[in-house]
């Protein structure tokens, strides 16, 4: 069993049996390009007290989707919004009935759009604003929108629903924008420090999934008013919220943190700028830190993360293009019986709460094993080899089926099993090339490094999306 701890990564070995080492350390050996620069001097590495800084990277990775997922969970909410909060389906030419059709679709673009255009925003100003302040900035607008929709719960919007949607387009625009610039600042952040808070990170944003697939559980299970439930998902988003802002103004005040935020190399003098003396790291420097005004250099960053990148895109493109589309869709075959599980309960069991679930496990085990490495081929090799997964979950009960009529897997364990599986590798292949991007590059390229990872995810996802739609035609 190859077990790589935090210790082994950050251990510097002058042994002489190199020729005796197994292919796994040779990989793991690869993270040591991305070792700390020498302490200066009196400056020792501290130890993460009660893993204060593991837990502040967890809670805002929960931060970074829960409020995103909370958004989207509420669809009910919505749909009652948009039929002018009246009658339970709308009338044929109703106001609001082009947007009650086609809401999912205008909610995806506005989603979409933004989302990519703030990642690159995000990565051109890595070296221009600091990371301090594109942090707390994203905080306050979600935060702000997010308020701003919890007061709109209780107002009747009955006489004004295409404004009432117009407004819902934007919050959701500006949601997805600093939401990616919150979740991709943050995850370049902790390039900087060992994997085990980019694995924080990276299961806390699971961990959100699945708190989110547990509320929409509980709602379903209890029938409770579409408002009420709606106004507890966002005032949950707005405390959420609040204490990431909380957590990571303290986060420069923890030792362990200061340690791995202070500047990677002394600092550099620029035109009208004043030198900075190296030392112990204080607040202001660890808040921003000497900057190039320049751009980080993209080449270098796509060539050192090339293989990790086609992992990542094709890891996610393969997961975006099932989840939600196929899953959602897949019907018990004891759906005729009438029982609750098998009308009501079985698709957010199966496909929402169980992958959200299997997918945070897969990004917990990376806390413990690391393999493959970051230079191995096995990991775009496993990448590929989840391809499997969309004839799977074809041939399972989804329905309609106008093409491919034959259903393979007739039992309910079948997507059951796919899906645990689906998840469980997504959330450990993607967490272990998402934490190896910054590890395998200069230190000082970390931030960009994790800012192009986030891109990669991204763009996988965007693809996956894309395509879904005409897999499911194809059905």
């Amino acid at each position: 069993m190859a077990i790589v701890s935090e210790a082994d990564l950050h251990h510097s070995s002058d042994s002489t049996d190199g020729s005796t080492r197994g292919s796994v350390q040779a990989d793991q050996e690869a993270l040591l390009e991305k070792l700390l620069d020498s302490p200066p001097p009196g400056l020792q590495r501290p130890e993460d007290r009660c893993n204060g800084t593991y837990l502040i990277f967890f809670i805002m990775g929960i931060g970074a989707l829960l409020p995103w997922n909370f958004f989207i969970t509420a669809k009910e909410y919505w749909l009652f919004k948009f039929r002018n909060s009246s009658s339970p389906a709308p009338p044929e030419g109703a106001v609001g009935s082009d947007i009650l059709n086609y809401f999912e679709s205008y909610l995806s673009i506005a989603s979409t759009v933004p989302s990519v255009l703030c990642l690159l925003a995000n990565f051109l100003l890595v070296n221009r604003v600091p990371v301090r302040v594109r942090v707390l900035a994203s905080l306050a607008v979600m935060l702000a929108v997010f308020v701003g929709m919890t007061v709109l719960v209780k107002v009747d919007t009955s006489s004004w629903t295409r404004g009432f949607f117009a407004v819902a387009l934007v919050c959701m625009a500006l949601l997805s924008g600093t939401s990616i610039t919150f979740s991709s600042s943050i995850f370049g952040l902790t390039g900087a420090f060992p994997m085990r808070n980019s694995q924080a990170l990276l299961s806390g944003g699971a961990m959100g999934g699945t708190i989110s697939a547990v509320a929409s559980l509980v709602d379903l299970a209890a029938s409770s008013d579409v408002t009420s439930s709606a106004l507890a998902f966002f005032l949950t988003a707005d405390v959420i919220l609040a204490l990431c802002v909380g957590l990571y103004l303290l986060l420069p005040r923890l030792e362990y943190a200061r340690y791995y935020m202070r500047p990677a190399r002394p600092a550099r003098r620029f035109p009208g700028e004043e030198g900075q003396r190296p030392g112990v790291p204080n607040a202001h420097v660890v808040a921003c830190g000497p900057r190039s005004p320049r751009s980080p250099p993209l080449r270098p960053i796509l060539k050192a993360t090339a293989g990790l990148g086609f992992s990542v895109v094709y890891l996610y493109f393969v997961t975006s293009l099932v989840f939600p589309a196929l899953l959602a869709n897949i019907e018990s075959v004891r759906k005729g019986s009438g029982s609750p599980w098998a009308t009501k309960f079985f698709v957010p069991l199966t496909a929402f709460l169980l992958f959200n679930f299997a997918d945070l496990c897969g990004r917990q085990m990376t806390a413990w094993v690391q393999v493959p490495g970051p230079k191995s081929r096995l990991l775009p090799g496993l990448a590929l080899l989840r391809t499997a997964f969309v004839p799977l979950f074809v041939f399972c009960n989804y329905q309609p089926r106008d093409r491919l009529r034959t259903v393979v897997f007739a039992s309910d364990v079948y997507p059951a099993l796919f899906t645990a599986l689906l998840g469980l590798s997504s959330g450990y292949l993607g967490t272990l090339a998402l934490m190896y991007g910054p590890k395998i590059v200069p230190r000082e390229l970390a931030e960009a490094a994790g800012v192009v990872m986030s891109f990669y995810l991204c763009l996988g996802l965007t693809f996956g999306s894309a395509c879904s739609a005409l897999l499911v035609h194809l059905i």
